[in-house]
């Protein structure tokens, strides 16, 4: 698959990592091109064959998969500014709607999600939420402790879930299908939850979610 990967931070690294390692063709978009340009680099050093490219702003134009790998609202943003180009497409959201400045709630009314807000702004793809309950550093070597990490998927649309399950499974990571896309609000409310304990946990932002079978 062609997997296009929508900003150039740790996330973008750690699931175009992942996706690289699977074998599927990496696109880097970032508004900052010479921070897509120098990830590319760094991905394609780290997985010698992988073909993993930056490109412009029509990232989506021949993509399996579009991942907005950014932070919300940017993704929300984003989508919206690109619905035509995301019609039918499938597009996944790794966002948690937290107020970093306070890590005291999250930023959404509730009853809704970050995910069904860029479904509402991109409503002729098809949005699945994955990969927001893992951290960025264990996302790039894929495991925790000998174990693959765990990536729960939630949406509305079978298809759309089982190209996103396909892609974490061939990254080496076990996809977990927990229902439709109102499931996020779940899943952003648990990954909350998760980011403000880190510190009492005494984990630093390095650990990731792994279900024991």
């Amino acid at each position: 698959m062609i997997v296009a990967i929508v900003g150039a931070g740790n996330m973008a690294r750690g699931i175009g990592t992942r996706a690289a390692v699977g074998g599927h063709a990496v696109r880097l978009h970032d508004r900052n091109k010479a921070k897509a340009v120098d990830l590319a680099a760094a991905l394609s050093e780290a997985t010698p064959g992988a073909e993993v490219t930056a490109v412009d702003a029509d990232a989506a134009a021949d993509a399996d998969i579009v991942v907005l790998a950014l932070p919300h609202p940017a993704g929300r943003d984003t989508a919206a500014a690109w619905a035509g180009n995301l019609a039918g497409k499938t597009v996944i959201d790794i966002s948690n709607p937290v107020d970093f400045t306070t890590f005291d709630s999250l930023v959404v009314p509730s009853g809704t999600s970050a995910a069904e807000q860029i479904a509402a702004a991109a409503p002729d793809s098809r949005v699945v939420k994955a990969f927001n309950t893992t951290f960025a550093g264990p996302l790039t070597t894929g495991e925790v402790a000998g174990r693959p990490l765990d990536v729960f998927i939630a949406g509305d649309d079978d298809t759309a879930k089982q190209a996103v399950s396909g892609l974490v499974a061939s990254a080496g990571l076990r996809p977990l299908d927990v229902g439709p896309l109102r499931r996020a609000r779940e899943l952003e409310a648990f990954q909350f939850l998760h980011m403000a304990s880190q510190e009492r946990l005494g984990l630093n932002w390095s650990s990731a979610i792994a279900i024991l079978p």
